[in-house]
């Protein structure tokens, strides 16, 4: 067992340079112990088991068993989890997750000045004991299986084809009825759907609704302009100019928040 004031660390990467950098790294340091390293996510669940480590850097992207998978898979085992700083190549989904529920992590190639910032958040933690690290991980896998299960794309039925059309390309969508028209640019899709049940398959974090019958993806939006009572004129980079309800502003007061 390491001593109060140590850390035993355990390094989990699939990639031998990666692992080669951060063991380099946590050797600079002092009041660290090498628990050991995994290659795999399998021999990661066997390490953690038999080294109890205090602190995992866990590598994300692993082929067969990945990060998450481990974190998996310890839970479904009952096995304590150890503080963990995640590793990660750029993955938008793994990232709002980490930083919704507060757990860090380290981009690849791994800086040292973001390496040592990391450890050092850890280094107070371990020193706090801080409990509830197994529910923020339940949570945050929660959230990131959710949020790569959107949509990057939509199949549309035209005539006697289909086609998709990248949600990216999206600027605004309209009710029409039983279908929805999504507005692109110059061209006008026709999709048999109501705007709830499209609205509960998209990224909340890329649209919101303005009022009962439209959806607009935000970076689409150029400007808002204060309206009547509350409301908001909004305008697209394409001219289009559309209003934003009170009531719906109030569902998303975040977005008027400034930074």
């Amino acid at each position: 067992m390491s001593s109060p004031s140590q850390l035993r660390v355990l390094i989990v990467d699939d990639e031998a340079p990666a692992r080669r950098k951060i063991l380099r790294l946590l050797r600079e340091e002092s009041a660290v112990e090498i628990a050991g390293e995994a290659d795999n996510g399998e021999a990661a669940i066997v390490a953690i088991k038999q080294h109890r480590p205090d602190l995992v850097f866990l590598d994300v992207q692993m082929p067969e068993l990945d990060g998450f998978g481990v974190i998996r898979s310890l839970n479904a085992a009952k096995i304590p989890l150890p503080q963990v700083i995640f590793v990660t190549a750029h993955d938008r989904f793994a990232l709002r997750a980490f930083e919704v529920h507060a757990f860090d992590y380290l981009l690849k190639p791994v800086s040292e000045e973001r390496f040592r910032e990391a450890l050092c958040r850890a280094r107070v933690q371990y020193a706090q004991s801080a409990d509830g690290s197994a529910s923020r991980l339940g949570a945050m896998l929660e959230q990131w299986q959710r949020e790569r299960s959107l949509p990057d794309r939509l199949l549309i039925q035209e005539d006697s084809r289909a086609i998709f059309v990248p949600v990216m390309n999206i600027s605004w969508i309209e009710a029409d009825r039983n279908y929805v028209l999504l507005h692109c640019g110059k061209k006008t899709h026709t999709l048999r759907s109501t705007l709830d049940a499209l609205q509960s398959t998209l990224d909340p974090k890329l649209f919101v609704r303005i009022n009962r019958g439209t959806l607009v993806r935000l970076e689409a939006v150029r400007e808002l302009l204060p309206w009547f009572h509350g409301e908001y004129k909004v305008v697209l980079h394409d001219n289009t100019e559309l209003r934003w309800s009170r009531r719906y502003v109030s569902q998303r007061p975040e977005i008027l928040k400034l930074p």
